[in-house]
């Protein structure tokens, strides 16, 4: 059974996230198998907050070398934008970031 937290690895703080956070979208690193409807409960019950909208984007892998051994990858992983209504109060974590 996956719990709140398992879902929601962590979020991803980037000049590009930060300027989303204005606007009321945040952006985590979530589960691989997770689904949007499982984000968006996810992401409610942790920060007590109103979900309108839930993007979701899988993200490759990518090639890095290793010295003299042949070449390795980076895992794979999936980000999630959440978008929260209108009326739902800021998530305090991203509050004092930007």
């Amino acid at each position: 059974m996956k719990t709140a937290h398992d879902i929601i690895v962590k979020p991803i703080i980037t000049e590009d996230s930060m300027e989303m956070a204005g606007n009321k979208k945040y952006v985590f690193k979530v589960m691989k198998d997770a689904s949007k409807t499982e984000i968006k409960y996810a992401v409610e019950e942790v920060f007590k907050v109103k979900v309108k909208d839930v993007n979701t984007i899988n993200m490759p892998g990518k090639k890095k070398r290793l010295g003299n051994r042949p070449q390795g990858s980076t895992a794979a992983w999936k980000k999630a934008i959440v978008t929260l209504k209108p009326e739902s109060d800021t998530i305090a974590f991203f509050d004092g970031m930007f």
